[in-house]
């Protein structure tokens, strides 16, 4: 097939923002696509340098003469604030504003896309499915949350018809997607600035679940709370094929053995009658959970099981999904994305099922006011879950401090569920601190959706020393 050009107005993007993870991957699949992009972020990285490869022009700093005349529209994410220089200067120039969801809404036209939505796993079970695909030679479009092997590698335009992309609740953006197939994970309450109870949760997921193209099919974990209510909530939707996966037996897709073996998992599941053994090269029940969720949406678009299920033993993992940062005095240091009290346990459990007798400690880096304020309780008891854990001040993002909501909230809960924590205020000095810790044979955990994915080099430098 002949992949579709650029969509209406994207001929000369400026991104206000774009390095981050979800704007780069836009960026990089229209300057592939042959547009003159250019953008702004607030400081240089690998990242941007991997754009300017692809022919983009990427200011550090925002201001308002960054901004070129002639660009055609400016693509702007629910991160960036009303004050911004470059957008001001947009509408002073009277160039339209295009939200991130809606570019890569343009993206996906005329293509077979699989959008992969839930609280927790998308950008795990999103790369799944680019690597397995890319591996199956159908060269397939892609959008992640986060980077597979190198700088820049969250995105690629391909010469296939599929495009599979990571679909964003946080801020409703995935409202915008006509997904042939959509994936939903699990549902939890997160994103307290965007939604004030499941039901709102819930609510937004039937949004999404409605754009899906008829007779396009709904890939949803069977024995997850959430998507379980929200399978029953579609279930009479019209044109719309839903199809469970669990290790449940009324699943449709039926998960009956996960063997943990070191860092990776065997899994077997039945599918359409069949059963079927592959491996899983990350450890731990979710991502087994993941790759049987991405199975089963290539399974939808007609891909045959056997093929795709091979092709998943290629996926090696995605920076900061249980990265192995490196080895220094026998001590392991791994990075960890999680941030949702679940998404810490679940890590937690794969790295204890992969220790066996060893240590396990633990660098945490609370991501937003609003998320600690309301699971901050929880996020102490996911600590609860290893030998000793350090506790950072709270990484605000894009958010104002709000009064009393402190690390001291997860402590005090990680304390009280018996866990040895300490706070630790100074993130320089955090490397030393875990030198004199850890002993030989023990797994350092760097956890968080901040950056305390730099601490990881820090801590295996001052170990080798």
């Amino acid at each position: 097939m002949t992949p579709p050009g650029l969509p209406n107005a994207m001929e000369r993007p400026h991104f206000i923002g774009i390095g981050g993870a979800g704007m780069s991957g836009i960026a990089k699949i229209l300057a592939q696509r042959g547009a003159k992009v250019a953008g702004s972020d607030a400081r240089d990285s690998e990242t941007a340098q991997a754009l300017r490869a692809h022919g983009a022009t990427v200011h550090i700093g925002h201001a308002a003469a960054h901004l070129a005349a002639d660009s055609t529209c400016v693509v702007v994410s629910s991160a960036i604030r009303s004050d911004n220089p470059e957008l001001a200067r947009a509408a002073e120039l009277g160039i339209p504003v295009v939200h991130r969801s809606d570019a890569l809404a343009g993206l996906m036209d005329g293509l077979r896309p699989i959008a992969v939505a839930g609280t927790h796993g998308k950008t795990t079970t999103t790369s799944m499915l680019a690597v397995s695909l890319s591996a199956l030679g159908l060269d397939p479009s892609y959008a992640i949350g986060g980077d597979l092997d190198a700088p820049g590698s969250n995105a690629h335009h391909g010469e296939g018809d599929i495009f599979v992309a990571e679909a964003d609740e946080s801020d409703r953006s995935f409202h915008k997607y006509t997904p042939q197939v959509a994936i939903i994970l699990n549902a939890e309450l997160d994103h307290h600035a965007n939604y004030a109870s499941m039901e709102e949760i819930y609510e937004s997921f039937e949004t999404f679940v409605a754009k899906v193209v008829p007779g396009g099919t709904l890939v949803v974990a069977h024995g997850q709370a959430g998507a379980a209510e929200i399978a029953a909530r579609v279930a009479g939707n019209e044109g719309l094929r839903v199809v469970t996966y669990g290790e449940e037996e009324a699943a449709d897709v039926r998960i009956t053995k996960i063997t943990p073996r070191g860092l990776t998992s065997e899994v077997t599941v039945v599918i359409d009658g069949r059963m079927l053994t592959f491996t899983v090269s990350v450890p731990g029940r979710h991502y087994a959970h993941n790759a049987v969720a991405a199975l089963a949406a290539g399974v939808a678009l007609g891909i045959p099981a056997h093929n795709l299920a091979s092709a998943l033993g290629k996926y090696t993992g995605v920076k900061r999904r249980l990265q192995l940062k490196g080895e220094a005095a026998g001590v392991q240091v791994i990075d960890s994305y999680a941030h949702h009290p679940t998404e810490m346990s679940a890590d937690l459990e794969a790295i204890r099922g992969a220790a066996g007798d060893s240590r396990i400690l633990v660098v945490f880096q609370p991501h937003l006011f609003s998320r600690t304020q309301e699971l901050g309780k929880e996020m102490g008891q996911a600590l609860a879950l290893a030998d000793a854990a350090l506790v950072l001040d709270i990484y605000p993002a894009r958010e104002d401090p709000i009064p009393g909501i402190t690390s001291e909230i997860i402590i005090a809960s990680a304390r009280a569920a018996g866990a040895d924590v300490t706070a630790e205020h100074e993130k320089d000095a955090v490397a030393d601190v875990i030198a004199g810790m850890a002993k030989p044979g023990d797994l350092v955990l760097t956890m968080g959706a901040g950056d305390v994915t730099d601490l990881g080099p820090q801590i295996l430098a001052r170990l080798s020393n």
